[in-house]
């Protein structure tokens, strides 16, 4: 006997919470089986996903107002018949209301981050929907102290039910970074050059231009840039790099499945978002021995030691001054590569103790066990007693 997981996200595009996922279904084993509907019919994803795991794509349902997509996915979850269901976001809130008409209990809800029109304040819609609808649930899943003090505060959820579960990295999986000097030849990378890198979704809430806005300033032809990512604002980029006559200093090489080998290929990560929560990438940096350069959006103060966060910067009223903040922790650490070497190896020590692989599993699987019933660490087919 399996446990039977739905998980619904908005889209199930590469980005922190897909990636965690993915993760998190190759490790928990045979015996769970999960199914996964993306709200918009994306699912390019699915390349995270484990050879031979217990996976199933579900078609998109048709697009339709909130009430019709609650009763359709009211349907869904009749004909599907999920053990535990698992939603992702706001734009998976409809799936939490649907879950309440079908008579399922067994729910958690994830929440990972903000779309760009809540960067800079919350709807109070969304906010009004989140307390109303997110009581009826088992668990609500965090995974930042930021996202932890606003579920109690501002969602005013129980504090019972509300878990804070820091993303983890498995150490192993990458390697410190070395230059990496064929993957720079192949690129076009000088040897010498001081790389600074950005993964993630091209979203406009990471405002992945700011990073090349930044670049533009620093007078150093010797630091380069290395995005990874697609997305929407890909376009922005593109016209950063004309605008300022980047072409030859930064290197897109568009969404990579496995970043490992480009993050050894870097000197440094930035992370230049209008809002993040405790994202995946800077710690698969730190992972990697990278320092890193940040706007202070989320936890990302916090996820690094002590001696890394003069290199945070506050996002400032005037987009002109954050920019300009940005460029000058950039070039302050650009000018030092022995300082930069030092706060990477500082990084890499940090998430071996603080931000495990394991110790993420251990506390989702203690949740998904307590959502479905059954005592902590018991196999997927036993019953609590």
């Amino acid at each position: 006997m399996t446990a039977h997981l739905l998980h619904v996200f908005s889209t199930f595009a590469p980005g922190g919470p897909q990636v965690r996922t993915t993760r998190l279904i190759a490790a928990l084993g045979p015996g769970w089986r999960h199914s996964i509907l993306a709200m918009d019919g994306c699912t390019t994803a699915r390349e995270l996903l484990p050879e031979g795991a217990r996976v199933e794509l579900l078609p998109a349902l048709a697009k339709a107002g909130a009430l019709r997509s609650v009763r359709r996915l009211r349907g869904l979850l009749r004909e599907v018949g999920p053990d535990l269901l698992l939603t992702y976001n706001w734009g998976a809130i409809e799936a939490v209301v649907a879950a309440r008409f079908a008579g399922l209990r067994a729910v958690l809800h994830h929440e990972d981050g903000f779309l760009p029109d809540e960067a800079a304040g919350f709807k109070r819609r969304r906010v009004l929907a989140r307390r109303y609808c997110l009581r009826g649930v088992q668990g609500v899943i965090v995974p930042s102290g930021t996202l932890h003090e606003l579920a109690l505060q501002l969602w005013k959820l129980p504090r019972e039910r509300v878990h804070w579960i820091p993303n983890g990295i498995e150490l192993d999986a990458f390697e410190p970074a070395d230059g990496h000097p064929e993957l720079r030849a192949r690129l076009g990378i000088p040897p010498a050059a001081f790389v600074v890198g950005y993964v993630g979704h091209l979203r406009r809430e990471k405002n992945p231009a700011r990073l090349i806005h930044a670049l533009a300033r620093l007078q150093d032809e010797a630091v380069h840039a290395l995005v990874l990512g697609a997305g929407p604002e890909e376009a922005a980029v593109e016209q950063a790099i004309r605008d300022h006559e980047l072409a030859a200093r930064v290197h897109l090489v568009g969404h990579q499945e496995r970043p490992a080998e480009y993050y050894r290929a870097m000197n440094a990560f930035a992370l230049s978002s209008d809002t993040e929560q405790m994202p995946v990438a800077l710690l698969e940096a730190m992972a990697s021995g990278l320092p890193a350069v940040s706007t202070d959006v989320g936890d990302v103060r916090r996820m690094l030691p002590a001696s890394s966060r003069a290199f945070v910067v506050p996002l400032a009223a005037e987009e002109d001054e954050t920019t300009a903040d940005l460029a000058r922790v950039l070039a302050e650490l650009a000018a030092d590569p022995e300082r930069a070497r030092r706060l990477g190896l500082e990084n890499r020590a940090h998430v071996q103790a603080s931000y495990a692989f394991e110790r993420m599993l251990a506390a989702y699987r203690e949740r998904y066990e307590a959502a479905l019933g059954r005592a902590p660490g018991a196999d997927p087919g036993t019953p609590a007693r």
